[in-house]
């Protein structure tokens, strides 16, 4: 399950993909749509400064806090030789 890591309270605007950047601040940037090309602009929307662990996921939950859940890792088990 996941945890709230900070409470920012981010209102959402639609035609927007809300995210985590790499400075642990919340960002958003437009969403493709049709047939545009390259890369949208991003824009920080809160400065929070979240410290990141390895193997987590941190995402914008529905009430527009840092939320966080361990990544599963591993995949399909390989079959045995015998």
């Amino acid at each position: 399950m996941a945890s709230k890591v900070e409470k920012v309270g981010v209102k959402k605007q639609s035609g927007y993909l809300y995210f985590v950047d790499k400075k642990g601040n919340v960002a958003r940037a437009k969403m493709a749509r049709g047939k545009k090309k390259g890369k949208g602009k991003i824009e920080v929307v809160a400065k929070v400064g979240v410290k990141k662990q390895s193997g987590m996921l941190y995402f914008i939950d529905k009430q527009g806090d840092i939320s966080a859940a361990k990544m599963s890792r591993g995949g399909k088990k390989k079959a045995k030789k015998r």
